[in-house]
């Protein structure tokens, strides 16, 4: 540009212009056709590009389905040791004989000034860290009584685990879930609904996992009715006032003996709550397009988590609090309210029966949230390794094992024998 200047220079018409103008505005010519010319091959580029990150895009979104479908199977599937572990246990539990099979201090079951643990769980090395961890950092151990539910396929097993590994001077007692006679699906509509038809269509019948939009709730535990025992703590136990529920995906770390002080002020159930972010609010596990939700709750109530709760069951009682899970129950025979699960029905039944407890009680997110601060762990009472990647399986994430792994003696026959190492 600057040399065609050059070459006009003052020139206002033709007989002015130098010899070498016409050949400096051919080359000025041929200039911009190469300008255009990598116009185009931009926009060309730009396209290309476009197609490729399209592409890209498109491969990692289904290799992010592909990735839930195997973390979903992977955490729905039994590891050898774990499944060697229950028959090997049960295999030495008949073998005893019946003076050996039962626990001592049968008469601290039902005393109301103790502190009573509910766990129901079919995993019995979790169990174990549960009772451990807790037995560990109790001040007086003697005072606290252990109530472990489980199935009939893992009683004998998990009795012959405390048996052979009693916690020190706490009191055990395990029992089958089939010793409820009570809990039949003619008084528990959730037990009703388990055993359904369309139930079973919506587990078993074959669904692709990449087009699966409920592959989140196709978990066993949602079939089980251990995992809804926790609605039927008053009827577990009639004598007691006071529970405190402990899922088996957790570790103590405190002393919990100040959760049964704490006045709940007539309130049913003593909770942290998780609403620190969007999704863990009401609308996030309730479907607020059905009026039944819409007119009775608030969307954007604040979420709770089930996994350390203390449960008055004196105010259970009197606020006939099973009337009101039974009722919500049947009102989702469709699934309409809420897919599947624990939580939504206990945020329904304990709607404004909740005390809000210190956070640093219970500390979520091992199980799924590798960015769970390190300070908020070190400071819980409860850790709890909620979501798939539990600490007793190889998806678990690895810096937050230790917690979880340091309550397991690794050296113990049984475990020894079934090959469970750390």
């Amino acid at each position: 540009m600057k040399e065609v200047q050059r070459a006009l220079g003052d020139a206002s018409k033709d007989s002015e212009l130098p010899r070498n103008a016409y050949d400096k505005l051919k080359a000025m010519e041929q200039t911009l056709l190469k300008g255009k010319q990598i116009q185009d091959d931009c926009a060309a580029v730009v396209k290309k590009l476009r197609a490729m990150l399209h592409s890209a895009e498109e491969q990692l979104r289904v290799h992010k389905k592909q990735t839930l479908f195997l973390t979903h199977l992977t955490a729905k599937t039994m590891p050898k040791g774990l499944h060697c572990l229950p028959l090997r246990l049960s295999t030495e539990y008949f073998m005893l004989n019946s003076s050996q099979q039962h626990f001592p201090n049968k008469e601290k079951l039902d005393d109301p000034k103790l502190y009573h643990y509910a766990l129901f769980s079919d995993n019995i090395l979790a169990a174990a860290v549960v009772v451990n961890s807790t037995i560990t950092h109790a001040k007086d151990p003697s005072k606290h009584v252990f109530h472990v539910v489980t199935d009939r396929l893992n009683y004998a097993a998990m009795k012959m685990w405390f048996l052979a590994n009693p916690p020190g001077k706490a009191t055990i007692h395990v029992q089958n879930v089939e010793e409820f006679t009570w809990l039949n699906s003619s008084y528990s509509p959730v037990l009703k609904q388990l055993g359904s038809p369309s139930m079973i269509d919506f587990y078993f019948r074959n669904r692709r996992a990449e087009s699966d939009p409920n592959l989140k709730f196709r978990n066993p535990k949602y079939l089980s009715i251990m995992n809804h025992l926790r609605f039927y703590l008053p009827e577990i136990f009639p004598k007691l006032d006071k529970v405190l529920f402990l899922d088996d995906d957790i570790v103590v770390q405190k002393d919990l003996t100040p959760l049964w002080s704490i006045n709940l002020k007539g309130k049913v159930i003593g909770v942290v709550e998780t609403c620190g972010e969007s999704f863990h609010r009401f609308d996030r596990y309730l479907n607020f397009s059905n009026p039944l939700i819409s007119k009775n709750f608030d969307p954007r109530a604040c979420g709770w988590a089930f996994g350390m709760n203390v449960f008055d069951l004196y105010e259970w009682r009197k606020q006939k609090i099973t009337e009101v899970y039974h009722k919500w129950q049947n009102l989702n025979q469709d699934r309409t309210l809420w897919k599947l699960g624990t939580l939504p029905p206990g945020l329904i039944t304990f709607w404004n029966r909740t005390y809000a407890l210190d956070k640093l009680w219970h500390v979520l997110g091992l199980g799924y949230n590798p960015n769970v601060p390190q300070k908020d762990i070190e400071r819980a009472a409860v850790i709890h390794y909620n979501g798939n990647l539990k600490p007793w399986l190889e998806i678990g994430i690895p810096k937050f094992r230790n917690y979880w792994e340091k309550f397991v003696d690794y050296d113990q026959l049984y475990l020894r024998e079934c090959n469970i190492t750390p």
